[in-house]
């Protein structure tokens, strides 16, 4: 077969060699990058190749991003991100709707501004509401709650669990949309209370709001928060899960590389 090509033998074994060679380094990537993604199934390629480099040296393998990304795609490992659509907010109410004063705020340290949304979770009973705050400095979900109704009670909850866990607020900022949880008599004293500023979305654009949608869509695209769950207790065990990853396991590009818990730990 050599000969009919014009080729030498030992090109054609150097050829098999480095072959066989690709094949088991194929085979190991697979094998690390599967056990990476059992706690984080949806983790992006950009930050698995940082989070992995201790595996990756243990096992003496070098390889670039491209590379990596080239592997994940052959095996159809690579992650796909999904486009959500439901209504969460409701602006139109009799309640004071306050000025966006955290949008010419430059973000130093943890505490200073909290950012808060409700997003929708799946059962095959109905809907489920997740309320969400999330610290701007280092991404921390601060607080949260997954409750079966829009009401009022848990962004309540949420906003109470997040209080308890801070140990210093001077001069916090509280931002959120114009929804009608966030701009109740309720939902307002309570900052009022604690001495926050109280800042929402002027145009009640979802980009006045950005940080705290991509968490939302962190949680669903990364953790599978996007599936329909059994029941409420089922969503409930899932959601604590999925934050409990996304603020100590998961990387952010935005943090250089580091997990939230790191960066509110160190700096707050």
């Amino acid at each position: 077969m050599c000969a009919c090509f014009g080729l030498k033998r030992d090109a054609s074994y150097k050829y098999q060699a480095r072959e066989i060679k690709r094949l088991e380094l194929e085979r190991q990537v697979i094998q690390i990058v599967k056990k990476r993604r059992k706690s984080l199934p949806r983790e992006g390629v950009r930050k698995m190749i940082r989070s992995l480099d201790i595996e990756f040296d243990k096992a003496n393998i070098k390889m670039g991003r491209d590379t990596l990304f080239n592997v994940l795609r052959a095996h159809n490992m690579l992650t796909l991100r999904k486009k959500y659509s439901a209504r969460t907010t409701n602006s139109l109410h009799r309640f004071r709707k306050y000025k966006n004063i955290a949008k010419d705020v430059s973000v130093t340290k943890p505490n200073q501004i909290w950012v808060s949304d409700i997003t929708y979770i799946r059962t095959l009973k109905g809907f489920c509401y997740l309320a969400l705050i999330t610290d701007a400095y280092s991404r921390k979900i601060v607080g949260y709650d997954l409750s079966d109704s829009l009401e009022l009670s848990g962004c309540v909850r949420a906003l109470n669990k997040a209080l308890y866990q801070a140990k210093n607020i001077d001069g916090l900022i509280h931002h959120s949309d114009r929804g009608i949880q966030y701009c109740s008599n309720v939902y307002t004293q309570i900052l009022k209370r604690k001495h926050i500023a109280i800042s929402m979305t002027e145009e009640n654009h979802c980009y006045e709001n950005a940080m705290a949608e991509r968490v939302n869509g962190i949680l669903k695209d990364e953790f599978y928060l996007d599936q329909t769950f059994m029941n409420t207790a089922h969503a409930k065990r899932a959601t604590k899960n999925a934050i409990k990853l996304y603020n100590e396991v998961r990387l952010h590009l935005s943090l250089n590389f580091k997990t939230p818990n790191m960066v509110y730990k160190l700096t707050a």
